[in-house]
């Protein structure tokens, strides 16, 4: 067995923020905070589906043309959780 990590500190403690790719701090009750969660969740759901029908593409071969049109959509949200991590980026400060 691996070593375990009972405690992890950050030094910082709690202030009910989190840090953008910059470093600059926000509310983790800040828009842009919801909006990059809610699209970790959902490239991670659509990673599942996307796996799920590469193993039944064999079985079903018109999957394929599913996982070609999806596959361009996750790697798309993956960028915008990027872009929404960067300060420069304004959309849901205004």
């Amino acid at each position: 067995m691996g070593n375990r990590l009972s405690k992890i500190y950050t030094r910082t403690g709690d202030t009910g923020e989190t840090g953008l790719a910059d470093g600059r701090r926000v509310p983790k009750s800040h828009p842009r905070i919801e909006a990059m969660g809610e699209l970790d969740t959902l490239n991670s759901q659509l990673g599942l589906l996307l796996a799920d029908l590469a193993q039944e593409q064999g079985q079903w071969p018109g999957l394929a043309e599913l996982i070609e049109v999806l596959s361009p959509c996750q790697h798309r949200l993956f960028d915008l959780g990027g872009e929404l991590a960067m300060p420069e980026y304004q959309a849901l400060d205004k």
